[in-house]
């Protein structure tokens, strides 16, 4: 008796195809929704470092880290590697007296972030909080933004280590999009181990030009910005 062979039908081989393009589906749904979390995080972060410091600056009118009466006006400030625990008063966050990782002290001790951090003479795990990466972040008055020399200002650094899709998301939801231009630029992070570049080829950007743009397509996991204040 010869045994007549069968096969799949087009009905099941339709059914199976759904079943793949659903488990495809959700699965880049999830990774989509992974992104667009970590872009929140990273967006709440600086939201949330700025609604600090211009805090402070309105109670204290001073800046964290530049304050001269810190030691005298905030509860537990008394930083010996970090000129006593006070800054200059110059109006300026800079790297001299370390006031920029100072400013992470005067901003916590006094209720503005969470935790309680004690400055040093160099970032780590007590002394500057860090993004989802763990890379430091910065509050600081500088220039290095942006694609080119830009002007010394205070701004905001997200700390490197992020990967470069998700730079241009963050860029295009708070500001234009661009990493040279607009009120978050591109920056290089030099004092954080191997620096971001910009500029051309595998870096994070296409240009150091205002015409510049995120290279989202280079796979680049080393980027970094910057919210200009």
């Amino acid at each position: 008796m010869v045994q007549k062979q069968t096969g799949f039908t087009l009905i099941e081989i339709a059914i199976v195809l759904v079943i793949i393009g659903l488990l495809l589906g959700g699965v880049l749904k999830g990774q989509e929704l992974i992104t667009s979390a970590r872009v929140r995080n990273l967006i709440s972060q600086q939201d949330g470092v700025k609604a600090a410091f211009f805090g402070f600056q309105d109670r204290f009118r001073a800046f964290p880290g530049d304050y001269t009466g810190a030691t005298a006006n905030i509860s537990g400030v008394a930083t010996a590697a970090c000129n006593g625990g006070n800054g200059d008063g110059d109006g300026r966050i800079e790297t001299a007296n370390n006031e920029y990782i100072l400013a992470w002290e005067h901003m916590s001790k006094a209720g503005f972030i969470a935790g309680s951090y004690t400055c040093a003479a160099s970032e780590g795990a007590t002394t500057t909080p860090v993004n989802p990466y763990g890379m430091y972040l910065q509050v600081i008055y500088d220039g290095v933004y942006g694609g080119g020399s830009s002007p010394q200002r205070h701004n905001i650094k997200t700390g490197p280590q992020i990967p470069v899709g998700l730079m241009f998301q963050m860029d295009q939801k708070i500001d234009d999009g661009s990493p040279n231009t607009g009120t978050f630029q591109f920056s290089t992070f030099a004092a954080q181990g191997t620096a971001p570049t910009g500029g051309s080829g595998t870096a994070c950007t296409s240009a150091t030009a205002a015409s510049g743009a995120w290279n989202t397509t280079n796979g680049n996991t080393n980027c970094g910005g910057a919210s200009l204040l």
